[in-house]
């Protein structure tokens, strides 16, 4: 499992990359995992996902 500040690092660099269609991108590698029965893989990239959501602030859906 990553660490609380992997995630989070992660999730700042993939939004300095993509913009915040790295939402996006986050919620289709969790999918990808998901589709393969890679659980662990998948939470962790949920949690990405939600790193970016907080990032982004609570004015958008």
């Amino acid at each position: 499992m990553m660490s609380e500040l992997q995630i989070h690092t992660i999730a700042r660099q993939m939004v300095e990359r993509h913009g915040f269609a790295a939402i996006a991108k986050a919620a289709e590698q969790a999918q990808a995992c998901e589709g393969r029965g890679e659980a662990d893989e998948a939470k962790e990239w949920r949690h990405i996902e939600d790193a970016m959501k907080i990032m982004r602030g609570p004015h958008h859906s």
